[in-house]
């Protein structure tokens, strides 16, 4: 099924149905031609009957890895490639250098020795002692807690794992500027410092409010050479501006993208670069204690930490995942990030998956402290992992969050990121429910320093 709009064709699932719409494009003359600007003026969603979409739901096992290669860039119903004609060739043919570097011995070398050399991987798994003491119920029982420490990466964060990777590719597509978007700056401050190395311009577009609360983060992308733009609204804005600014220049400049949201191939690359997380945590469960972990935790706003972490044990069945949201002031106060917990699926920047949005599909506003996990969707690998039942989603409040991270800092002297302390407050919860021994790995995706104004303004404010 096609959807045409100012002479630009969608492709739908041929099964789908849309039982109500909202699409108001605008045709916008640009140095590559006309093309459709899905991003601002309109979140082009989709809201379809709740029946129809189990309906669409393809009967697979838990092991989507096999049924992608027959589907590729779909995960059950999510995914795809909800874009205008005029990305379809970039797309392929990002797809298509994709997929040789993941087969080409000479451009893994690089990335080994980049990741090793330039990131300082491996990571620690990290056990956390008297997190784990605090944790002990009455009988001096209770799992034994370790940290996947992604804050001890160059520049404090998962994100440079994947930032370095799409780099080279770029440079090796001729590509001579980067474009790209940032919430918390963990994002912003990775690819710059990813074109710094190879000598690549790089442009980072930022929500107002997200510069105001990460103000270190601007400075730190800007002493690394790049050109911070400031757009108004947070992230899913500059995430559209960033967007607009690729494809206005489509030969000459790459789009670096950070989450595993977007149209296919963008979630499956975040994701395979950010999956050395996962394989790096099972060789050192293995080493630790000689077996897996029994749980795994990580924080969801879009999921690139998240799937990083998970997707090597997808298929352990053993393994239970674990996601948290950020739910805000709480999930009925309207002012959260939980789009697991309360949304509808929906079309947006470019893929189907999950979001938060109101009856008539458009894109609602989102809140949480942790500036990360504020996003209105998740990708669709996430999306998948919770319709099939793979993954279980929990959510986490502010005031948790804040608590996590006061609890972090004072039991391990760790700083961890708001966004990752969502993961660390579940623990609450989680701990008193598992058998003494049980192994829990948390995903510490990020370094907390960039929060400290954050958490004691949000101290005194209480």
């Amino acid at each position: 099924m096609d959807i045409v709009c100012n002479n630009i064709s969608f492709q739908l699932p041929h099964k789908l149905s849309i039982t109500r719409t909202r699409f108001t494009f605008a045709t916008t003359k640009s140095r590559t031609g006309p093309y459709c600007s899905l991003q601002k003026y309109s979140t082009s969603s989709l809201i379809m009957r709740k029946p129809l979409i189990n309906s669409l739901l393809p009967k697979t096992d838990h092991d989507h890895r096999e049924y992608w290669k027959l589907n590729p860039g779909k995960f059950g119903r999510f995914g795809g490639k909800f874009v205008p004609e005029t990305l379809i060739t970039c797309l392929s043919l990002l797809e298509a250098e994709f997929n040789f570097v993941l087969q080409d011995t000479k451009f893994q070398e690089e990335l080994s020795t980049a990741l090793r050399d330039y990131v300082g991987r491996e990571t620690p798994l990290y056990f956390a002692e008297r997190l784990t003491d605090h944790y002990r119920n009455e009988k001096g029982e209770g799992p034994e807690i370790y940290l996947k420490r992604e804050d001890l990466n160059h520049v404090g964060a998962h994100k440079i794992n994947n930032a370095i990777a799409q780099a080279m590719i770029a440079k090796r597509m001729g590509r001579k500027s980067v474009v790209a978007a940032t919430g918390a700056g963990q994002h912003g401050v990775a690819t710059a410092a990813a074109c710094a190395k190879l000598a690549l311009d790089c442009t980072v577009f930022m929500g107002t409010a997200d510069m105001e609360k990460q103000s270190s983060k601007v400075l730190l992308m800007k002493l690394l050479g790049a050109q911070v733009k400031a757009v108004d609204g947070c992230f899913k804005e500059a995430s559209s501006e960033a967007i607009r600014n690729w494809v206005g220049n489509l030969e000459k400049s790459y789009y670096l993208t950070g989450t595993v949201v977007g149209p296919h191939p963008c979630p499956i690359m975040v994701r395979e670069f950010q999956s050395i997380i996962g394989k790096e945590t099972r060789k050192q469960a293995m080493e630790k204690w000689g077996g897996k972990p029994d749980v795994l935790l990580a924080c969801v706003g879009s999921g690139s930490n998240a799937l990083g972490l998970f997707h090597e044990f997808i298929n352990d069945e053993d393994v239970r995942l674990i996601g948290v949201e950020a739910a805000g002031f709480g999930l009925d106060s309207g002012k959260h990030a939980a789009t697991l917990a309360k949304g509808e699926v929906g079309v947006y920047h470019g893929a189907m998956s999950y979001l938060l949005q109101d009856e008539e599909g458009q894109i609602v506003g989102t809140h949480s402290v942790g500036v990360g996990l504020e996003y209105p969707g998740v990708g669709p690998e996430i999306s998948f992992l919770k319709d099939t039942g793979r993954a279980e989603f929990y959510t986490a409040t502010d005031q948790e969050a804040v608590q996590a991270y006061q609890r972090l800092c004072r039991l391990e002297g760790i700083f961890p990121a708001l966004e990752a302390s969502h993961a660390l407050a579940f623990l609450e919860k989680l701990c008193p429910t598992l058998p003494n021994g049980a192994k829990v790995v948390v995903n510490c995706s990020g370094g907390g320093d960039k929060d400290v104004d954050t958490v004691v303004n949000y101290r005194y404010n209480q």
